[in-house]
């Protein structure tokens, strides 16, 4: 590999690191929606996996259903997880050109995806 090759590379590599900082605010910015109960218990997150909001309509809060009320807010914390690594690995894939693997994805958010 001669030095303009290198260069370039490294060049573009520079340009890739810009562009995922650049995502990583974006996703920061991001908001998704997790839902369960039929929209009973909302939980927002944005995307890097922070919890924003959680909404829970008023007749939940009956302490006889204290446990049901529990699993619902588990349940919508999952979904709106889940939705926020979706959308966050698109954008993610979008600047790297699919060059980076799902697991590659997580581990550099620190977000687990293989053995610790």
């Amino acid at each position: 590999m001669n030095i303009k090759d290198m260069a370039g590379m490294l060049k573009q590599v520079q340009q890739i690191g810009q562009k995922m900082e650049e995502v990583q605010r974006e996703l920061a910015k991001l908001r998704v929606v997790g839902e369960a109960g039929g929209g009973m218990v909302k939980v927002t997150a944005n995307g890097k996996h922070e919890i924003l909001k959680i909404e829970i309509e008023k007749d939940l809060l009956n302490p006889d259903d204290q446990d049901m009320l529990c699993d619902l807010i588990v349940a919508a914390t999952n979904k709106a997880l889940q939705e926020s690594s979706r959308v966050a690995q698109e954008e993610m894939m979008k600047v790297t050109g699919g060059m980076m693997t799902n697991m590659d994805f997580l581990k550099d958010l620190n977000m687990g995806g293989g053995p610790a």
